[in-house]
């Protein structure tokens, strides 16, 4: 009975092994071949990002689990506003999460960029961006996006530009300054698996945005007809250098 038993323990074992090996290996192809899809659409100097009318930023919590500012959010802003000033965008699309009324990611980006003299006209606001899909099916879709220039995190680029590519929007990315922080074991296996979710949502069960809504054009003002309306907002570099 012993030795029954046994064979049926070490045969559910190396099926478990099997199965736990074969996840491994999915995990890792899927996450190389997205790096491997994205790697050269991305610059890391900000004075050298591709030149586009429309700059999105995704949207992330202003404050951390602890209380302390978010450095992945100061980094966004930081780098949006910069972008604006040295004319590799036109105009910033802010997308983000807004499912409470107690939480608003589009509104404290918009009110952090104003505070770096950022024109308001040069600002549109999406307050259903509740994930990278999201963000890039509503930007499509909503606001007639065609090319953009991704906004956001070197590790987040990946996923984002392979969603724009699936979705037909010729993206690049831009990769914003990287501050340290805590639990940044724990964000890159989240993000490691989300990419792997990420081509599921593609290929396999075809998944929609949460809600799209009617279409909404961006208005895109030119530089002149920002600093006829905001005489001098370009000359404000002391809060956002460059990198």
């Amino acid at each position: 009975m012993r030795r029954v038993a046994w064979r049926i323990l070490r045969a559910i074992l190396m099926m478990l092994g099997t199965v736990a090996l074969l996840a491994i290996v999915i995990l890792l192809g899927a996450n190389l071949w997205m790096l491997g899809q994205t790697g050269e659409r991305i610059e890391h100097n900000l004075s050298q990002c591709r030149v586009e009318r429309v700059g999105i930023v995704f949207g992330t919590s202003h404050w951390t689990r602890s209380g302390h500012r978010n450095p992945y959010f100061e980094a966004r802003m930081s780098a949006s506003a910069r972008l604006l000033r040295l004319g590799r965008v036109d105009h910033l699309l802010l997308s983000g999460d807004n499912r409470t009324l107690s939480y608003n990611e589009p509104i404290t980006m918009w009110r952090d960029l104003l505070g770096r003299e950022v024109p308001e006209a040069a600002m549109t606001l999406d307050y259903a961006g509740f994930s990278t899909f999201d963000t890039l099916a509503r930007a499509r879709d909503v606001f007639d996006v065609e090319r953009a220039l991704l906004i956001t995190q070197a590790w987040h680029l990946p996923r984002a530009l392979f969603i724009a590519e699936s979705l037909g929007i010729e993206a690049q990315g831009c990769a914003v300054v990287e501050h340290k922080a805590g639990g940044q074991w724990r964000l890159a296996g989240r993000e490691w698996l989300a990419r792997l979710a990420t081509l599921g949502d593609l290929y396999l069960w075809g998944r929609k945005p949460h809600f799209l809504g009617p279409r909404e054009p961006l208005d895109i003002r030119s530089r002149e007809e920002l600093d006829a309306e905001q005489p001098g907002w370009s000359a404000h570099t002391s809060l956002d250098q460059e990198r």
